[in-house]
């Protein structure tokens, strides 16, 4: 999956999982590219999830869009704060509450804010490390050498958690800052699969499977393999992907710089059509008509009489069977995207989200 801004384009996978064992997925996460996040709902059947959704809610309302590290702690700790007026008002249920790892890239460096046992690993020279610091009573544990980490794997108290959103209003979030190089990997993932999958299998399947949507799906597969004992979500995003896309960014400026100034020399109107052919092939968006999800390349609008866009295919998503959260980006118009690829991944996930939530009402 890729997703792009104007200012950068990051390739990345997703996926959430109900797990083997649950009936329903309490599990939330946000790609929105540079920044994502994954959130953990705890407090049971329609209290989990809405603390989850409202955390992300309010992470995406809230995050900076840039490396600041403080900033993205005080968004993590606003949606605790979000978390608890809820309840107040009669929404979830009263004790209901959520983890929430939330990560920005920025260039060369990444930042992190952590508020529970959702974790944030990075492989880097082939070797996976854990950035994150678990708030849980099994890392206390191993930290003080009272058991050992294949000891907490199997503990009847594993999942129990001394820090999450929504019960303290004092709640803070652990902040991160590293540097990271081309050809770096961030994972983002619920306990899940952390708890089903050793650090030595993780690194695994992060270093043979290239392509970041594919490494994603296979992670959640393996933890199910291993007993898919509670929901599972892992977002997998390439660093090099993103250094890449800088230097052909920097290319494409001077290329672009070089073109327009002989085009000037020729003739205007050849260079809005070539602009024009360039934007359609490299970008897509989403937009809600009748009703249903509809998928069109290009960009909206035309230029100078040429329009930018066609309908590439319309689908059976009815917009309103998606979550709230997810009808409130087409609320605000197009949902634009990095191109036809792009698109499809969102579809598919769009259409696993109707199929949940399809199966929670059943």
């Amino acid at each position: 999956m890729r997703n792009s801004k104007a200012e950068q384009s990051i390739n990345f996978g997703c996926r959430t999982d109900v797990g083997r064992v649950r009936d329903h997925n309490e599990d939330s996460l946000l790609v929105e590219s540079p920044l994502f996040a994954v959130a953990d709902g705890m407090g049971g059947h329609a209290a989990g999830e809405v603390a989850s959704e409202i955390a992300v809610d309010s992470l995406t309302k809230h995050a900076p869009r840039n490396f600041d590290v403080d900033g993205l702690a005080r968004a993590v700790e606003i949606a605790n704060e979000d978390i608890i007026k809820a309840v107040l008002e009669g929404e979830g249920k009263q004790g209901m509450g959520t983890t929430m790892t939330a990560a920005i890239i920025d260039g060369n460096k990444v930042c992190i804010a952590q508020v529970g046992d959702s974790r944030a690993y990075l492989l880097h020279n082939s070797k996976l490390q854990q950035i994150t610091r678990d708030h849980s009573l099994m890392a206390d544990l191993i930290e003080t050498g009272q058991i050992t980490p294949a000891e907490a794997r199997v503990h009847p108290n594993r999942s129990l958690i001394t820090r999450a959103l929504g019960s303290d209003p004092d709640t803070f979030a652990d902040k991160y800052e590293i540097e990271v190089e081309s050809g770096d990997r961030l994972l983002l993932c619920s306990d899940g699969l952390s708890g089903m999958l050793e650090d030595d299998i993780l690194q695994g399947f992060l270093n043979e499977t290239k392509d970041p949507q594919e490494c994603a799906d296979k992670l959640i597969e393996q933890a199910n393999a291993h007993g898919g004992q509670d929901n599972i979500t892992a977002i997998v995003v390439d660093i090099d992907a993103y250094a890449s896309a800088k230097k052909k960014k920097v290319a494409k400026k001077s290329k672009r710089l070089f073109v327009i100034i002989i085009l000037l020399f020729l003739l205007i109107i050849g260079c809005a059509i070539g602009f024009g052919v360039f934007v359609v092939e490299n970008s897509a968006y989403l937009v809600e008509e009748d009703g249903y999800v509809q998928v069109y390349k290009g960009v909206p609008g035309n230029f100078m009489g040429i329009e930018l866009s066609h309908k590439e295919y319309g689908t059976d998503i009815y917009v309103k069977e998606l979550r709230e959260s997810t009808q409130e980006h087409f609320k605000d118009g197009v949902i634009k995207v990095s191109g036809i690829e792009a698109a499809d991944r969102i579809i598919e996930n769009y259409k696993q989200e109707v199929s949940e939530l399809k199966a929670k009402k059943k």
